[in-house]
């Protein structure tokens, strides 16, 4: 009989060949996009990216149901994590679980995405092999407990890839087959490797603010990618702020917006670390 490290060695092996079927599908699609370019078509892939991006990973997935970063009523905890499917990263719970453990672990052998593995196993290696983010019910159960327990993250994670479908459906019948290889495929695409390029590309190029104890940095460009999610050294510092800009020149949409549902009342105890005033309190310290 094989032994538990020999079993863990073989499950870490597998491929997961349905996820390598359809990420290489979806690129194919989105490269066909390329040659069916019209403004409406660019204007479905931009609308159901900020849904998908902004809105689910971002501001749902991420910034709300992963660190807390601020509080909602159930029904735009809901929403926020439904617009989270229609980026086919996973349903919810396998999403914040495999999250939760990379910064339980950062940089270790047990970071699902560990940028000391390589730079294409961080971006992209990892989804192809092992769990993935398929983790186990007892993984869930352990880092993710509050959603285990949601009947409805339950439902919607279960069936998290129906939503693109919908949207697929909703897309074909406005712009025909084209504005869904935009709006679907090349949006998805671009979708998925604005957030990979944060797991892999923030952990080894950038400048850093903070002295982590791992090699997180903060990455304009990436930032600009994923709606302020590339300033990933002051997220590692300060994984609870909601703000992940912070200062004037770290634009953060995410924040901005979560700024104006605070103002009308859509969600509340929004967290942004200052660092204004730990700048003010810092002692005066008189120079030779």
């Amino acid at each position: 009989m094989q032994n538990v490290a020999e079993i863990n060695q073989v499950k870490s092996d597998k491929i997961q060949w349905v996820t390598v079927f359809f990420v290489t599908t979806f690129h194919i699609m989105a490269i066909g996009a390329l040659f069916t370019f019209s403004w409406s078509n660019l204007l479905a892939a931009a609308i159901t990216w900020w849904i998908a991006g902004s809105w689910g990973i971002g501001m749902g997935y991420h910034r709300l149901l992963t660190h807390r970063g601020f509080k909602s009523s159930k029904a735009v905890e809901y929403f926020l994590s439904f617009c989270g499917t229609l980026g086919l990263q996973s349903g919810a719970i396998n999403w914040v679980t495999t999250h939760r453990m990379h910064h339980a672990f950062t940089e270790t052998d047990k970071d699902p995405h560990s940028p000391h593995n390589g730079t294409y196993w961080s971006h992209m290696g990892w989804i192809f092999r092992g769990t993935a983010q398929n983790q186990d019910e007892a993984t869930q159960m352990r880092y993710s407990p509050d959603l285990v327990r949601d009947k409805v993250h339950v439902f919607m994670s279960n069936y998290y890839y129906v939503t693109p479908i919908i949207a697929a459906v909703i897309l074909f019948a406005i712009g025909g087959f084209p504005m869904v290889l935009w709006g679907i495929f090349l949006r998805q695409v671009i979708g998925w490797h604005s957030t990979w390029l944060v797991n892999s590309a923030t952990h080894l190029w950038g400048t850093r603010r903070f002295e982590t104890r791992d090699d997180s940095r903060n990455n304009g460009l990436i930032a600009a990618l994923t709606f302020g999610e590339g300033w990933h050294n002051n997220h590692h510092a300060h994984p609870r702020s909601a703000k992940h800009g912070l200062t004037w020149y770290e634009f953060d949409v995410n924040w901005l917006q979560l700024k104006a549902m605070e103002k009308l009342g859509l969600i509340t105890d929004l967290y942004g670390y200052n660092i204004e005033k730990e700048i003010q309190a810092e002692p005066f310290q008189e120079t030779a």
